[in-house]
This record gives C-alpha cells, sequence and structure tokens, in this order.
C-alpha cells in the first residue's frame, strides 16, 4: 500500500512520515499532497492565534480534550493539532516545546500532534502549515488546531488560512491602549480572554469591546472583507440576517473553565459558516492565498535558476554604492541588463 492510501486510512506513522516529506519541500511531499488533495476539504479548521503567555497551548488542549469528550448527546470528533513554534534567527532550531502543555492528550489515538518551526516565514505560522493541514483533512480529522507562535499585533496569516479564528488575550499584558491597537483584533472570529482569574480582567474586557466597536466602524475588516457587521458591544452571534458579532469569552484555560462555553461559541461559528455561504468563500479565499503563495516561490525560484550570480553581485554592489536606486536595481534584474 504506498502512502497516501495509508493516509487515507489513517495511519498514524504514514501521516507523520509525509508531514516530514513536506517539510523538507521533498518531490515524494509534493506527490503525496498532490495524491490526497481530492480528498481534503470535510475539516474545520481553527487558528488560535494571541501575543506570548496568553495561554495559546493550554486552551488548545482544553478545547481538544472537550472535543474529544463532549457532553452526552454529543458525538465526539477527532482533533489534529498544529503547533508552530518560531525558529532561532542565529542557530536555524526550534524548541517545539508546545507539546509539553499538551500532556493530557498523550496515548489518545483521536488526537494527532504535530509541532513545527516557522524556518524563517513570517506572520505566525510556516511555509509548510498549509500542506500538513492537509494531510491531518485527509486523514479524517474533524477539527484541526492551529497553533501560531504568537508573534504579535502583525501576526494574520492565520486569518487567510482559518475558518474560525481565535484571538486570546489576557489582563495584565499591557494597558488599554495596546488592547485595542487595530491589527490583529480585527481578525478575530472569537476573542477569549484566558487567565480571568487575573486582576484587571473587567477593564481588559471593556478595553476589547471597545476596540471591536472600532473594527466595526470600518467598511472593511483587514482579512475578512465579506463580513456583514454587526452591532460588536452585543455578545450575540447568529442572527436572522446572517450576521456574526464576535464574541468575548472569559475562560481560566489550566482549570478548564470556561472552555465548554467556547467551544459551543466555536460550533456556532462552524455552522454560521455553513448556513450562511461563508464557508465556502472563505475555503476560496484561503485556497486562493496557497496558490498565490506558491506561485510567488515558483517564479522566484525560476527566477533565480535564470539570473547570473555575477549580473546579481554587480548590480548589488551598484546598490550598495548608491549608484542606482533599489527600484532602478530591480529593473535592470528582471530585464536581465548588464550595467556599466
Amino acid at each position: 500500500m504506498n502512502l497516501a492510501a495509508s493516509i487515507l486510512e489513517g495511519n498514524r506513522l504514514a501521516i507523520a512520515r509525509l508531514m516530514t516529506q513536506v517539510e523538507n519541500d521533498t518531490v515524494e511531499g509534493l506527490a503525496g499532497l498532490e495524491a490526497i488533495f481530492p480528498h481534503t476539504g470535510q475539516a474545520h479548521l481553527i487558528g488560535v492565534t494571541g501575543a506570548p503567555g496568553t495561554g495559546k497551548s493550554s486552551l488548545v488542549n482544553q478545547l481538544a480534550r472537550c472535543f474529544r469528550h463532549p457532553p452526552p448527546g454529543k458525538e465526539p470528533c477527532r482533533v489534529g493539532i498544529i503547533a508552530v513554534d518560531p525558529s532561532s534567527p542565529f542557530s536555524g532550531g526550534a524548541i517545539l516545546g508546545d507539546r509539553i502543555r499538551m500532556r493530557d492528550l498523550a496515548g489518545d489515538p483521536g488526537v494527532f500532534i504535530r509541532s513545527m518551526a516557522t524556518r524563517g516565514s513570517l506572520g505566525g505560522i510556516a511555509k509548510a502549515t498549509s500542506g500538513l493541514i492537509q494531510i491531518l483533512d485527509a486523514a479524517g480529522y474533524q477539527t484541526i488546531f492551529i497553533e501560531t507562535v504568537g508573534a504579535g499585533q502583525a501576526e494574520v496569516d492565520i486569518a487567510r488560512l482559518a475558518h474560525t479564528t481565535l484571538v486570546v488575550e489576557a489582563p495584565g499584558l499591557g494597558d488599554d491602549i495596546q488592547a485595542i491597537k487595530a491589527g490583529i483584533l480585527e481578525i478575530a472570529d472569537i476573542l477569549v480572554l484566558n487567565k480571568a482569574d487575573r486582576p484587571g480582567v473587567e477593564s481588559a474586557e471593556t478595553a476589547l469591546r471597545s476596540a471591536l466597536r472600532l473594527a466595526s466602524s470600518n467598511e472593511t475588516r483587514s482579512q475578512h472583507p465579506e463580513y456583514i457587521e454587526g452591532n460588536q458591544a452585543d455578545d450575540s452571534t447568529v442572527t436572522s440576517n446572517k450576521v456574526w458579532s464576535p464574541p468575548i469569552i472569559r475562560t481560566i484555560a489550566i482549570d478548564g473553565n470556561g472552555i465548554e462555553v467556547l467551544a459551543e461559541k466555536i460550533e456556532e461559528h462552524r455552522c454560521f459558516l455553513k448556513e450562511s455561504g461563508e464557508w465556502k468563500k472563505r475555503e476560496k479565499l484561503r485556497l486562493q492565498s496557497e496558490v498565490d503563495a506558491l506561485l510567488q516561490r515558483t517564479l522566484m525560484q525560476q527566477w533565480r535558476d535564470k539570473m547570473s550570480v555575477m549580473l546579481y553581485e554587480k548590480i548589488l554592489s551598484q546598490v550598495t554604492n548608491r549608484k542606482i536606486s533599489t527600484t532602478n536595481a530591480v529593473k535592470l534584474l528582471m530585464n536581465g541588463d548588464n550595467i556599466q
């Protein structure tokens, strides 16, 4: 049996092997992704982002347990977790320590955890993250969590990748102005105020509500222009006119407090996406973003393969000596022209 067929049957060893090949950008990895791609598109992708120290890993751990052991009357689902850790700019290595906080899930055959390094990628996720998601999707994992590195306000790439984006905040990590800065909050489908037992939780929630009101005043949201904004001060979600207002959920992940409520909101958002048609729109935007990124990398590699190293160094030297501008340098390199 080939690797792709084993993955479709849920073979964990085959899943891990293909993931490694995809991360290493091998020919076998690309062939495997091509073989399983027709079997993807079923999983609910949940992005979990926020600043370092907000408790993202502990939150994902508790959410995974909740989805695996739901309340009576609900079916458990298979859960995949992709935890992205930053790579060192000096050694190139990464600790990959998020799984340490997910020890409770060890031994559960319905949970697959994969840590991966950014390998120089910016925006909170790695270049190969999308490929790993496809593998888990094809293997039958219905819910996939993608935990980003926690870069901060500019970490918005996850919104292009996930169906539902959780932005995790915590009291005591900054003043009110810090909390309402535009950027990362505007990609939130659900705002999670974790570590809610800390002092200052009331003022933190007030600041977040102010941020949501500011976001709702924009005509377009940074990553979700298809949204129709509702009353952000209200925690209502699915409404008759298909409006989703991001709710604020208080949690204490280390104790499991508020996790069931958060899981219910995630399910509500999934239902909203399906019923309103936003699921298909986000799938299209997600795949378009992936195609565009792959196209950029491919064109760049093709350009490098054709470009003379001597010419490149010569033009770069001219830029360094301030004889030509960076704009003119790009024009020369694109045209393959020589310079004197």
